[in-house]
């Protein structure tokens, strides 16, 4: 039961990642959910294994459809594997507690900006002439590409909102750029994992046959219904973010608070 579990999370991951991101919000949980005791690395790594074909495939899709300027995005992806791997090296030297904190509250803003802005990423209207976009593109995949490496939650939405707020995508567009790019910095996260024997692959190789075809779903039903279905898409998955990057971070420091208090009123 618990790999019929997990290998339906995996489709509806592969769903909601295609559309706008944060499948990781679906089936990380339900990994550590089906497989308590388990090393946190492993279960980590088969999520990305799972997640790399998801966006490949979504980018496939996408690319079917929308044509992709490769002359652009060919940099920028060499730019998110190399920045990912660099954030995944800095990952055991540099804390990302203060990371954590204010994550939610990053996210928090966003939400009310993207909810605030109607008009936000539904024309697609590009800002920079090609050559210019291509150092755009190479810099945002840089600085994305690294905080995937290096922490991770939310970086399709990161890369979304970026791509519409200062390139002038629409969400569709934005979408289907950010797919390529995550590819690149799931795939340098993943060879990590790969090498220190961390994937399952009697288990990653079915989720991932759930994931691309969920992804595949995805991609079609955000074709078909446009930017405006992406844009809900990214405000309903933005907030489910928000709520387990604020528990994830906040619920710990305030139980400490609270079993501290306790210990002080005791004395």
């Amino acid at each position: 039961m618990d790999i019929i579990f997990v290998l339906v999370c995996a489709g509806l991951a592969g769903f909601v990642d295609a559309v706008v991101g944060g499948g990781g919000l679906i089936l990380v949980p339900a990994l550590f959910s089906a497989y308590p005791n388990a090393p946190s690395a492993t279960l980590l790594g088969n999520n990305k294994s799972v997640s790399l074909w998801g966006t490949l495939f979504a980018a496939w899709n996408f690319s079917r459809r929308i044509p992709l300027p490769w002359a652009q995005l060919t940099p920028a992806v060499a730019c998110s594997l190399l920045s990912s791997l660099a954030g995944a090296w800095c990952l055991g030297l540099l804390p990302s507690t203060w990371l954590r904190l204010a994550l939610p509250l990053i996210l928090l803003a966003l939400l009310i900006y993207t909810w605030t802005s109607k008009r936000l990423g539904q024309d697609h209207a590009p800002r920079f002439a090609a050559h210019r976009e291509t150092w755009v593109l190479m810099g945002v995949a840089a600085v994305i590409g690294f905080y995937d490496g290096f922490f991770g939650p939310g970086t399709g939405s990161f890369l979304i909102f970026i791509l519409v707020r200062y390139l002038g995508y629409d969400f569709l567009h934005a979408s289907s750029y950010a797919k390529v790019l995550n590819s690149a910095s799931n795939a340098a996260a993943l060879s990590l994992f790969v090498s220190q024997g961390q994937i399952w692959w009697y288990l990653a190789i079915p989720m991932a046959l759930c994931n691309v075809a969920g992804s595949l779903g995805g991609t079609t039903l955000a074709m078909r219904l446009g930017s405006r279905f992406v844009r809900w898409m990214f405000l309903l998955v933005v907030s489910a973010l928000i709520v387990k990057t604020a528990w994830d971070a906040y619920a710990g420091l305030f139980n400490t608070m609270v079993s501290t208090g306790f210990r002080a009123s005791a004395l």
